[in-house]
């Protein structure tokens, strides 16, 4: 196994390869406040099942920068410039091989959005919902998001320049410009469809490749409704959807996280894998 450092115009990752050609290359773009390592046994495994595998660190979070440094860096600008940099990157390392991508929560959003662009040959969403806070089923869990994204997060922002998401339990420390648009985002119905600055339904729309949408059953946010309410905007898309529980995984719980641990090596990347190997073998015949 071979792993490099790279750079992508300030976007820090990580290339993984087996040592031997690969026969597509897979990038793994974030979910929010999720830093690039967490995904190292996810693209390990796909190394060695011959698939170049990319990780990286949105601007502003992990090894890409400071959030006090980069307070004015969005949502927004990872999905609408950080995701096309490191499929373009991609892209341009391994011409000729077919392109995939897997997004986590906000990174499936980019996707769904067709920031991955037209090089795609396929996408995978996990645990990538409308994230409306009105939609938590669990009221506790609603609250405590609410009060986290809308009243201690924004506070905090102003008063350090950013948003300690690791002391608030939500994984990575995060831009103030982060957090807010998080937090804007969560009180519409139907998320960042409802800002008409994305124009999320007409670049959803454009997206035609295939798409497998993984949702878990005891996610408490990202649940399989509205997972599958976020996969319905793929309305030219040929989406297949697979929900999983922690049964599946020989697991107590999975989460929003769980699917990308180690712990699903053996029982849920499988699956996905050999999903993606189809994509190929369609795109190569």
């Amino acid at each position: 196994m071979r792993t490099s450092s790279i750079d992508v115009g300030g976007l820090a990752g990580n290339l993984f390869e087996s040592g031997e050609e690969p026969v597509a290359v897979v990038v793994v773009h974030p979910a929010t406040a999720t830093p690039a390592g967490f995904y190292t046994g996810f693209a390990t495994f796909l190394a060695e099942n011959r698939m170049a595998a990319i990780t990286y660190d949105y601007r502003g979070t992990g090894r890409s920068g400071s959030p006090r440094d980069h307070r004015d860096v969005g949502m927004r600008d990872w999905i609408e410039r950080d995701v096309p940099a490191l499929t373009a990157w991609a892209a341009e390392r391994f011409p000729g091989l077919p392109q995939l991508a897997v997004g986590h929560s906000v990174g499936g959003h980019a996707l769904t959005l067709g920031r991955g662009g037209p090089e795609l040959t396929a996408f995978v969403l996990v645990a990538s919902h409308l994230a409306s806070m009105a939609a938590i089923p669990d009221r506790v869990e609603r609250l405590r998001v609410r009060l986290v994204l809308s009243l201690i997060g924004p506070a905090l922002a102003g008063l350090l320049g950013y948003v300690p998401a690791r002391r608030l339990g939500l994984g990575e420390d995060i831009s103030v410009a982060a957090v807010r648009q998080w937090s804007g985002w969560g009180k519409l119905p139907n998320y960042l469809f409802d800002d008409p600055e994305m124009h999320a339904a007409e670049r959803a729309a454009g997206v035609t490749q295939p798409v497998l949408a993984i949702s878990l059953s005891d996610d408490p946010w990202a649940t399989p409704a509205q997972v599958d309410r976020l996969a319905e905007r793929l309305v030219n898309a040929p989406v297949e959807r697979r929900t999983f529980t922690p049964a599946d995984a020989g697991v107590t719980r999975i989460g929003h996280h769980g699917f990308m641990r180690r712990s699903s090596r053996e029982t849920l990347w499988p699956e996905l894998l050999t999903w993606l190997q189809k994509q190929v073998a369609n795109a190569t015949r």
